[in-house]
C-alpha cells in the first residue's frame, strides 16, 4: 500500500496546525504577489497605468522589491527568450510544488 495519502481526506488536520497553515498562507500570499507583478508589468507595457501616478509607482516598486530577489536567480538560469519572460510561472510552479511538499512531508512525517 503506498505511504502517500490523499490530501483532501486530510485537510482537517492540515488546517488544525496553526503552524503549517500560516506557513501555506505565507506562500499563496507571495504567489499572488507575483502574479499581481505580472499583471501590473503587462499593464504599464501597455500603457493602461502609468507609473507617473505616485500610488502606482509605490505598489509596483513594493511588489518588485518584494519578488525581485526571488525571481533573479530563477531568470539567471533560464535562457534568454528576449522579451517574454518565464521566470514568475517558474516561481509559481516552485512555490506550489513547496506547498505539496510541506503538506506531504507533515502528512506522512508530522
Amino acid at each position: 500500500m503506498p505511504r502517500f495519502r490523499n490530501i483532501p481526506l486530510n485537510a482537517s488536520r492540515i488546517m488544525s496546525n496553526p503552524f503549517l497553515w500560516l506557513i501555506l498562507q505565507v506562500i499563496d500570499l507571495y504567489m499572488w504577489l507575483v502574479i499581481i507583478g505580472v499583471v501590473l508589468s503587462w499593464l504599464v507595457g501597455f500603457k493602461v497605468v502609468n507609473l507617473s501616478n505616485r500610488f502606482v509607482y509605490m505598489v509596483g516598486e513594493l511588489i518588485d522589491r518584494l519578488t525581485e530577489p526571488a525571481l533573479r536567480p530563477i531568470r539567471q538560469v533560464l535562457p534568454n527568450l528576449g522579451n517574454f519572460d518565464i521566470s514568475p510561472v517558474v516561481l509559481i510552479l516552485l512555490l506550489m510544488f513547496a506547498q505539496r511538499f510541506i503538506i506531504w512531508i507533515f502528512l506522512n512525517f508530522g
